[in-house]
């Protein structure tokens, strides 16, 4: 691959936004949860002499997530038609947003580049095609017609399809953060068009447009071939700027060509006649909007890394709400737990269930006492569902039943010892069950501690 082509990439990302009705009408936003055509009524089905009524929650949540990425909010938006024809579009043309949508700018900071965006605009979703390989036709499910969708336009600022797919995974978090929208690739609450073109020099390729990428694996596959495709058959362009649709076929990773991609003048936009212009300012208290927005990913990712704990282990944390509070909590009583708290809430599933005093209190023993995870795992055990004080459980575990954890603790500190025995050594036997009887107050059959050290030394 010639490493002088410069790739650009934009993409249009549509989600789902998680209200309880759908964009228009009254019906639930619950498609993939009902028999197809169960959730549906006269206006979302584009029965003539209906009227579409606004969901105001679903223009808060677009508005929110504006917020949330340093969007300017309009001071007047619209709706308006936007005209195109589809088997799964009732009537035939589509509530969308056109010259005056409700977010404008914005950014998404990913490891230190700066993806811009265009803007933000709320529309209404469109039907579903449900293909039966059984039968030669294929039937229409409306239940998804007229479900609220924001859709993220960002600028082409994006430079390889790893960005790409990384841009994306960020804008889930958001998304998921904010509460606006579950993001559910799986469930097509979050899909991606991407668009493409490589330069070289003054000329540039046609922008390929990719429709309908489910997936994080899909959206990085695909820009991966289109690339490579362009890159072969660079010579072949005349370097007229003009734009191509193509589909993704997810079995052979290759695209297909579909059609010439259209202009804005071909879906025949204009302002939609039954929905008054919209003030923004007027209607929502923005500040208010502003105090619930959660820290963005990015300014979670300096604050756990600044407190000592490493990329992976972030990357895990910073997409469970539950483990971004308990890691907080341990660093707010002492930012020495920040690691044991973040290795706790990775690996030990019953540590969230605590009390908050109890999981602080772990995390004094684990640190003061050095406790091995089996020994940790058997005080988050035995104190789950209870208000047993953590300091006064680890004090009374008898010596019998935490004996092999006793010993595996031994063990860990003592590894060169240990190693001499495996290699032979057996002098050194009687200096490792010193050090267990010691461990236990002297409360443990020396007899017993030599067998289960021998059978650890022959694994």
């Amino acid at each position: 691959m010639n490493n002088n082509f410069k790739t650009i990439i934009g993409l249009e990302i549509h989600a789902q936004l998680k209200t309880k009705s759908k964009m228009f009408c009254r019906c639930r936003n619950n498609q993939e949860l009902a028999e197809p055509n169960t959730d549906i009524c006269p206006i979302c089905m584009g029965m003539p002499g209906t009227l579409p009524v606004p969901n105001c929650k679903a223009i808060e949540m677009t508005i929110k997530l504006g917020l949330a990425l340093g969007c300017k909010i309009s001071k007047i938006s619209k709706f308006d038609r936007k005209h195109y024809f589809y088997p799964d579009l009732p009537k035939g043309y589509q509530i969308s947003q056109y010259d005056q949508p409700f977010c404008e700018g914005g950014a998404i900071e990913l490891n230190g580049h700066k993806i811009r965006l265009n803007r933000i605009h709320l529309e209404e979703d469109a039907g579903k095609l449900i293909h039966d390989s059984r039968e030669s036709i294929s039937k229409v499910d409306l239940n998804r017609a007229g479900t609220p969708l924001a859709e993220i336009v960002t600028e082409p600022d994006i430079n390889s399809p790893e960005q790409a797919r990384e841009f994306l995974k960020e804008l889930q978090m958001i998304l998921r953060g904010l509460g606006v929208s579950a993001a559910d690739m799986e469930k097509g609450h979050l899909r991606s068009d991407a668009n493409i073109n490589i330069v070289l020099g003054g000329k540039s390729s046609p922008i390929i447009e990719i429709k309908n990428l489910n997936s994080f694996k899909f959206l990085y596959q695909a820009l991966t071939y289109e690339r490579s495709r362009l890159i072969k058959e660079f010579e072949k362009f005349d370097g007229k700027r003009r734009k191509i649709t193509r589909g993704f076929d997810s079995k052979s990773g290759k695209t297909y060509p579909l059609r010439e991609k259209e202009e804005a003048k071909d879906y025949r936009y204009f302002p939609e006649p039954d929905t008054p212009p919209f003030e923004p300012h007027k209607m929502f208290d923005l500040d208010k909007l502003r105090s619930e927005i959660i820290e963005l990913p990015s300014a979670l990712r300096s604050e756990l890394e600044e407190a000592g704990i490493d990329q992976e282990s972030v990357e895990i944390i910073i997409k469970d709400k539950e483990k971004i509070k308990a890691v907080r909590e341990a660093i707010l009583a002492d930012r020495k737990y920040a690691k044991i708290a973040a290795s706790l809430v990775i690996n030990e599933k019953d540590f969230l269930k605590l009390r908050r005093v109890q999981r602080n209190q772990l995390l004094y023993l684990i640190n003061k006492e050095k406790l091995t995870s089996n020994i940790a795992r058997l005080l988050v055990n035995k104190a789950l569902g209870t208000d047993k004080d953590m300091l006064l459980l680890h004090k009374t575990i008898s010596a019998n039943e935490n004996l092999d954890l006793i010993i595996d603790k031994v063990l860990a500190e003592n590894k060169d010892a240990f190693e001499k025995l495996k290699n032979g050594k057996k002098e050194v036997m009687g200096f490792l069950i010193g050090q267990v009887m010691k461990s236990t107050n002297g409360q443990c059959d020396p007899k017993q501690v030599n067998k289960i050290i021998m059978e650890r030394a022959k694994k």
